[in-house]
């Protein structure tokens, strides 16, 4: 009975690996079926650098969809990975018991509030303060929702995901590489920066990669904070359209070769997400090695 019973529950688990690829397969083939032939009629170049999106006039140019993207995208790591770091440090090392217990039930909340109440926080708290504050620095904007904005939004929204990874990962470390930094000689914080974080690197990063993952596929907030206009601006105090808010925005009404392309850009924003965690994979190779 038990070496059947083995047998079931290995059957069991082969099936939910094979639904799990099943699954990620199903979703290639649909994109790269109903989006590859919209990018071959459109044109490869003018669809990934064309600057104009006029879906009437059968116009559709993704390149300030991209750049959007990726603005808002780093922003949101440059101000969330900074702080989400240091946090997991803080409580990883440095946080009292009794802080710690309020702590991580708060970070572990973050993650299950709904995208849509993020929108509405970034609507009516960081949109109205960002243009205040643009107003006094002299700038003439007339709305708060600006690439900074759905940065700073997107920022708060990755804070979960690094923190809860990155912790983990330094709390894995074991504890004799901090006695014996110490042993050596070396400081509290120079034992944690030099010796504990290094050693979790690996951990790090993947809490980073997910982050990015996060904000990059990040959809009901950034419309309602990024200002949702289609056009190419290095200015981070003006709107504009990520490749996610195009599709969502668009999708409901969109017929023949704009609901195609409106797939193709899922297929640009599928093969973004690959890239970044294949780099991943390689970094991390390249350290294992």
């Amino acid at each position: 009975m038990r070496n059947l019973l083995e047998m079931v529950m290995h059957g069991v688990f082969f099936v939910c690996a094979l639904a799990s690829i099943l699954a990620v397969a199903l979703i290639c083939v649909f994109l790269f079926v109903n989006g590859i032939p919209a990018i071959r009629e459109i044109g490869v170049l003018d669809f990934l650098t064309g600057t104009t999106w006029k879906p009437g006039n059968d116009i559709y140019g993704i390149l300030p969809m991209i750049v959007g993207s990726i603005y808002i995208t780093a922003g949101a790591i440059i101000i969330g990975v900074p702080i989400g770091l240091l946090t997991a440090i803080f409580m990883a090392f440095y946080c009292p018991k009794r802080i710690y217990g309020v702590l991580k039930p708060c970070t572990e909340l973050l993650a299950g509030i709904p995208s849509i109440v993020y929108g509405f926080f970034g609507m009516v708290v960081i949109a109205p303060v960002v243009l205040d504050v643009a107003k006094l620095c002299g700038s003439k904007i007339s709305s708060g929702s600006t690439i900074l904005s759905a940065s700073i939004l997107l920022g708060i929204m990755i804070l979960p995901t690094i923190i809860g990874v990155s912790e983990a990962a330094l709390r894995a470390v074991p504890n004799a590489y901090y006695e014996g930094a110490v042993a050596m000689g070396a400081t509290h914080e120079r034992a944690i920066f030099s010796v504990m974080l290094p050693a979790a690197k690996s951990g790090v990063l993947a809490g980073i990669v997910l982050g990015i993952g996060r904000a990059i596929g990040e959809t009901m907030a950034v419309i309602m904070v990024a200002g949702n206009q289609p056009r190419l601006t290095g200015n981070i105090l003006k709107g504009i359209r990520t490749m996610t808010a195009n599709i969502v925005i668009e999708m409901g009404y969109a017929t023949g070769l704009h609901r195609e392309a409106l797939i193709a850009t899922g297929v640009v924003l599928f093969v973004f997400i690959l890239l970044i965690n294949l780099t991943f994979s390689v970094l991390k190779r390249r350290k294992d090695a």
